[in-house]
């Protein structure tokens, strides 16, 4: 699965396990990828080597959330549904072409 923004594809890794969510993109360096964590309202940024843009997402993938560039060491809670809403993490700057009500459209390989 992937998504084109900014003239890009972006390969989008689905957290659909214990350890995929728990490790997420801590530590990386160099992202090139997303990684979208299902039923998730919140995400942390400890540990994490770069900074990264996150985008919150409905249960119909319209964006209710965005944040560019989010520094390391932050905390981000958005106010919906837990098991209504998707996070999406990007690399840093990948996403300025996407707006909050944007629907987001994953294209399979």
């Amino acid at each position: 699965m992937y998504l084109k923004t900014n003239k890009q594809d972006y390969p989008i890794i689905i957290a659909n396990s214990f350890s995929k969510r728990l490790i997420g993109l801590m530590g990386k360096k160099d992202i090139n990828y997303g990684m979208l964590f299902p039923k998730c309202n919140s995400i942390h940024t400890y540990f994490m080597k770069e900074n990264i843009d996150i985008v919150g997402l409905d249960e119909n993938n319209e964006v209710i959330y965005k944040y560019e560039n989010l520094d390391k060491n932050r905390i981000i809670k958005i106010n919906y549904d837990p098991k209504k809403t998707s996070i999406l993490e990007m690399p840093a700057n990948s996403t300025k072409k996407i707006r909050i009500g944007t629907i987001i459209v994953f294209n399979e390989d």
